[in-house]
């Protein structure tokens, strides 16, 4: 289904890998029984009819790889506690990006750690903002509503209590969670980052699913959308190396890369 594929990259600039194109037919099959069709090539046909303009965005938010979970990588977030703390110690107001945020369970988690931070010792709070291609995603991460086998991944019966309400299966972050967090629809490829500048950017499995040549794109955007000094935490299987001259990892913090200064929003391709 190359006109599928294409669709999702032209307007993410993700990929579907040949070997993973069973996601085609997993991931669009409820809004094949939605639209009561039986066969992707219907869908095909009706996008190409193009009588139903928002059909292009309901298969691009079916397509997206939206997997995420609360507090995933724990040791990544215990190291942003310290980034943020060393920022913080400079008398700065300390701005964190959340570049795909999928359904929110990355800057909740993020919105968890540091209200808890603020609970215990008075420390500040940084500003949360998250961003995210997908309407849909956006309007499940701003209610805030997870399933109990969402809620279970990452997060403790502690925090599950704390932070959320049941509601019949589900689970709800309580409004004052929620509110910690900036969510707005940004295309990473596409769109301008959001406004000011920020200390820490996380986009954490984003350029894994991206081709070579839209990450040159992507980092220069995410170069000037840093402070001096300011990091960039990338996936597991994510890195700077080869691909970008603007970063390079950090000495202070482990897995994560330092903008090296204003000379590395210059040289963020190559």
């Amino acid at each position: 289904m190359s006109v599928l594929t294409a669709l999702l990259e032209a307007r993410t600039g993700q990929q579907i890998a040949a070997y993973r194109s069973w996601r085609l037919d997993t991931a669009l099959k409820p809004l094949l029984r939605d639209r009561k069709l039986d066969t992707l090539d219907q869908l095909v046909t009706q996008l190409l009819e193009g009588s139903d303009r928002l059909i292009g965005d309901r298969i691009v938010d079916a397509l997206v790889n939206q997997e995420t979970s609360f507090f995933r990588d724990a040791q990544v977030f215990e190291l942003l506690v310290e980034a943020v703390a060393a920022a913080q110690a400079e008398r700065r107001r300390v701005r964190i990006w959340c570049a795909g945020c999928s359904t929110g369970q990355e800057p909740l988690s993020l919105a968890m750690a540091f209200a808890e931070r603020h609970q215990t010792s008075g420390a500040p709070m940084p500003e949360i903002v998250a961003t995210d291609v997908s309407e849909a995603a956006l309007a499940r991460a701003r209610a805030g509503r997870f399933s109990q086998f969402e809620i279970q991944r990452g997060l403790p019966v502690r925090q599950m209590i704390r932070w959320f309400d049941t509601t019949g299966s589900d689970w709800v972050a309580k409004p004052e969670l929620v509110k910690l967090v900036s969510f707005r629809r940004m295309n990473l490829v596409s769109d301008q980052p959001p406004p000011g500048r920020f200390d820490i950017i996380l986009c954490r499995n984003v350029l894994l699913y991206l081709s070579t040549q839209t990450k040159t794109h992507v980092f220069p955007k995410l170069a000037d959308a840093l402070n001096p000094g300011g990091m960039l935490v990338l996936g597991a299987g994510e890195t700077v190396i080869g691909q970008t001259k603007a970063f390079e990892p950090s000495k202070a913090f482990r897995g994560f890369y330092q903008l090296q200064g204003e000379e590395g929003r210059s040289q963020a391709v190559g």
